[in-house]
């Protein structure tokens, strides 16, 4: 999968963590629930069943500790990915205010003295230079938006009287097309 911001990676790095995570947690419990409805099937009501036991005290401490250590493990892998997604630059190379308003958006560049709005049958155009961080200022006029670029595996909501404020570093030229969330 291409991404095309670096925040995008960092995410993309979580994915391919927690995804063979997932499947590998899924085998080994469907194994262990196929194999002990196999072997453990009553085949003759005739023959007694076997005793329970209780307290192996080994046996509850790896069950216990096993999936305490993968949720530690991936939570780690998350926060640190989550920590770079989230920081933000002191000295962006661009700062661009992007505010929510009925049915569209406007798109603010404030070093360059640039508006860019659009309507509901016409979206803007957001510009963003490449391999330079440009910081968005996201806010809403009105009511609560939702700023969606899949490409750069990314939402935030505008909501009123709350700035919400991240970076983004294309590593790709494209057009990226936004959508409402």
């Amino acid at each position: 999968m291409t991404t095309y911001t670096l925040q995008a990676e960092q995410a993309r790095n979580v994915w391919l963590v927690f995804v063979p995570a997932g499947i590998a947690v899924y085998v080994i419990v469907a194994g262990l629930i196929v194999w002990a409805a196999i072997a453990y099937r009553r085949r003759d009501r005739s023959v007694p069943q076997a005793a329970a036991f209780h307290k192996n005290i080994p046996l509850e401490i790896v069950w216990t500790v096993i999936p305490i250590a993968i949720v530690a493990g991936l939570f780690l892998v998350s926060f640190a990915a989550q920590s770079h997604i989230d920081s933000v630059s002191k000295t962006p190379d661009q700062i661009v205010r992007v505010e929510g308003f009925r049915w569209s958006w406007r798109f603010l560049y404030p070093r360059e003295h640039v508006a860019i709005e659009g309507t509901s049958l016409t979206p803007p155009e957001l510009v963003l230079p490449l391999g330079k961080t440009t910081q968005i200022e996201l806010a809403s006029t009105d009511v609560v938006h939702a700023f969606w670029v899949p490409a750069f595996l990314f939402k935030r909501d505008a909501v009123p009287g709350q700035p919400n404020v991240f970076d983004w570093s294309p590593t790709r030229a494209g057009t990226f097309p936004g959508r409402c969330a």
